[in-house]
């Protein structure tokens, strides 16, 4: 079956794309108001974008009821600059789910999913205190496309649980974090305990090794 994009529902083109863009990580973001109201909601239009410097994206789609209004974390980032984002593993799912109700403007939603934040190392803007990891961003810039404002943060400080840090690279544990995916718009999300395959990258050289070794039989 072929869907043509221009003449689709924007809702018709979003159910699409979600359930093929997956699994996608989760950002459960945080971030202060200018009047230091803490913000909480989860994304999962995000990724990383480069190394050097580090810089990872979000996707943040303006409120359905105002073509051009922005999201309070969209709002927040611009006006002050900073934000975390915290790693959504499988003991967050609930939580970060919370955190996606549409509450009104005064309501705390980490006090709602019994969440409690402590301070970051080097923003304003606190961590969840309950997520094993946490990146904290700084904005670079903030993009507007159509009904929606594409974040650019560089990160400027890691937070890892010790238990999750292999310290040879360093490299994070991910087989034992558990961190989750959206998969699509239907409340569907995948695990990723017992599901890692080891595959180490072929060098060139090895590649064309085999290639003779098997040539030669």
């Amino acid at each position: 079956m072929n869907f043509i994009v221009e003449q689709m529902k924007g809702n018709q083109v979003y159910n699409l794309l979600i359930g093929l863009v997956a699994p996608r990580p989760i950002a459960l973001v945080t971030s202060l108001s200018e009047t230091g109201q803490l913000n909480a909601a989860p994304f999962s239009a995000y990724n990383y974008l480069c190394t050097d410097p580090p810089v990872v994206a979000l996707g943040v789609t303006n409120r359905p009821e105002a073509r051009s209004v922005p999201k309070d974390t969209a709002r927040n980032i611009r006006r002050t600059g900073e934000f975390v984002v915290n790693v959504v593993t499988e003991d967050l799912l609930e939580q970060m789910n919370l955190c996606a109700t549409d509450f009104p403007a005064d309501v705390d939603e980490l006090e709602m999913a019994a969440l409690t934040t402590v301070p970051s190392e080097i923003v304003k803007v606190p961590r969840i205190a309950q997520a094993h990891a946490a990146l904290e961003c700084r904005e670079l810039t903030t993009m507007e496309i159509g009904r929606s404002r594409i974040i650019l943060g560089q990160v400027v400080a890691m937070f890892i649980e010790d238990r999750f840090v292999d310290l040879e690279g360093p490299y994070v544990r991910s087989e034992e974090l558990h961190a989750v995916g959206r998969m699509n718009g239907l409340g569907l999300y995948v695990r990723t305990r017992d599901a890692f395959i080891n595959m180490p990258r072929i060098p060139y050289a090895e590649w064309k090794q085999r290639h003779a070794e098997g040539d030669e039989k």
